[in-house]
């Protein structure tokens, strides 16, 4: 698999998502030169000096109206200081406050290179950048007014259709994508938005099974021309336009997502959506999965993984406890009497559960009367232990996320020959396999395992090493490796190895 730039987002990167339907991005925006808009931390200096898309070079785009046809927006740094130009044309990045120089009108180039020119709405006109300063003094945009647009998103995302108010997945052939799903339920609705800063800055879009998009519908092993997209911000959504200036859409009855129209309706439109981590549950008592395919008791029976045996995790950030979704849309409830159905249709406090991680990849459950969760000889789950025994562990596996991306402050994780570093601005997708016990083996793209100690982590081994995840928030997860029981922590100098066994050392990695 190719891995490909998505920066070091800081915290920012958080925000694209969860404010895609307000239409707020969060983006780094690069000239003809190939270097990115920086806002630097000291002075309000800015400059279009930077190399790789790192926390100084986020910007937050904001839409500037509610217009759905509008393309008014306002750019905001780091540091929360609007980017603006005053009455004598200087271009300025120093108030917190909006004011009618901050405003900018996006257009997008007809070269067909993707290109984004930005006017600024009370000048008229279009900001560029020279050798070392920025400049806002060209009437039409020439080379040095139009950017390439990287979009700071999670890599890894769910794709929403604006005008079907459906979702993208792979087709059971899979060879197609097809965006008919209610909901984005398991590994196919998962997909990798990969920029490609050395083909023009274009989009490619990637395949939890490892193949490309082309604009024809059909997926490919290689990511060639055909499967390279400009993205284009269109009042808050996502458009995405091939080499010959068609858009992708759902077509047909079977809404397979290819390139026909050159103009943008809402069939043209996307969202990208958190990916929320759907998980499977092995009982350790019979070391079958949990599952509600008999209705609404949660029983632990059964020997495969379908849609029945996977269920979302949804945390909540004022208990810091977690909700279980079926793809009913049901939620795991604790019933009078201790016993667990996924009869709930909303979320009340019966519905929440505390994750206590075992260090052996188990997971107990407690539930909201303060009793673990256990497994009855029937298979069935009851609420009623006072401690964690046998009974009460449960195997944990992330079930959407076959392949995974992991970040840190540093930036991303990707190889140095064979060794692995945390600080890389490309990341490196990583293939997830699953072993016994809650075991996961990690794989490079060499075809190589993981290896961990107390100095390393190496990507050269050819037996696997065992590794559990622990989820610690939505979108962060500790490692730890099975045998040592030690979790993988980053250093800032962008080396990570096994630290110690307390969770107090872990790098709470963003996936």
């Amino acid at each position: 698999m190719n891995g490909h730039s998505n920066g070091d987002l800081g915290s920012a990167g958080d925000i694209i998502t969860q404010n895609q339907q307000r239409g707020w991005w969060t983006i780094g925006l690069i000239n003809s030169r190939y270097r990115y808009l920086t806002a630097e931390t000291f002075g309000f200096k800015i400059n279009a000096n930077g190399t790789s898309l790192k926390k100084k070079q986020i910007w937050t785009l904001e839409p500037a109206s509610g217009n759905a046809n509008d393309s008014m927006i306002y750019l905001r740094s780091h540091l929360d200081k609007y980017l603006a130009v005053d009455s004598f044309g200087n271009v300025t990045c120093e108030s917190e406050e909006k004011e009618p120089g901050s405003k900018f009108h996006i257009s997008v180039s007809d070269d067909n290179s993707g290109r984004w020119a930005l006017r600024n709405v009370e000048r008229g006109y279009f900001l560029g950048s020279s050798s070392d300063k920025l400049t806002c003094t060209a009437k039409v945009p020439g080379d040095a007014e139009l950017w390439h647009v990287h979009l700071a998103a999670r890599p890894q995302v769910n794709l929403r259709s604006i005008g079907r108010k459906r979702f993208a997945h792979l087709s059971e052939s899979l060879d197609e994508i097809h965006v008919d799903a209610n909901v984005p339920w398991g590994e196919d609705t998962l997909f990798t938005l990969e920029f490609r800063a050395d083909e023009g800055g274009k989009y490619a879009l990637h395949t939890c099974n490892n193949k490309y998009l082309s604009a024809g519908g059909k997926l490919q092993e290689q990511c060639t021309s055909t499967c390279l997209f400009s993205a284009e911000y269109h009042a808050g959504a996502l458009a995405l336009r091939d080499g010959a200036g068609a858009y992708l859409a759902p077509i047909g009855s079977k809404a397979v997502l290819k390139t026909r129209s050159t103009a943008v309706t809402r069939d043209e439109l996307f969202s990208l959506e958190d990916s929320l981590p759907q998980a499977a549950f092995v009982a350790a008592l019979n070391e079958k999965y949990v599952s509600v395919k008999q209705g609404v008791d949660v029983t632990a029976n059964q020997d495969e993984i379908s849609s029945h045996e996977t269920f979302q995790l949804e945390f909540d950030w004022a208990t810091r406890r977690w909700y279980i979704r079926t793809m009913q849309d049901r939620y795991w409830t604790l019933e009078t009497g201790g016993g667990i159905q996924a009869s709930g249709d909303n979320k009340s406090s019966n519905a929440l559960f505390e994750l206590e991680w075992q260090g052996d990849g188990a997971v107990a459950f407690r539930a909201n009367n303060g009793k673990y969760l256990m497994t009855k000889r029937s298979g069935h789950l009851y609420a009623n232990a006072d401690a964690i025994d046998d009974n009460c562990k449960y195997y944990f596996y992330l079930i959407n996320r076959p392949i995974l991306v992991l970040k840190c402050e540093q930036g991303f994780v990707g190889p140095k020959g064979v060794r692995l570093e945390c600080n890389k601005a490309n990341y490196e997708t990583i293939q997830v396999i699953r072993g016994p016990k809650g075991a996961v083996y990690f794989k490079g793209q060499n075809g190589k395992y993981w290896h961990a100690d107390s100095e390393s982590v190496t990507c050269d081994a050819d037996s696997p090493q065992g590794f559990h995840l622990e989820l610690r928030e939505p979108t962060r997860l500790a490692i730890r490796a099975a045998a040592a029981k030690a979790y993988l922590a980053a250093a800032k100098n962008g080396n990570f190895r096994l630290a110690g066994p307390d969770l107090a050392s872990a790098t709470h990695w963003e996936y």
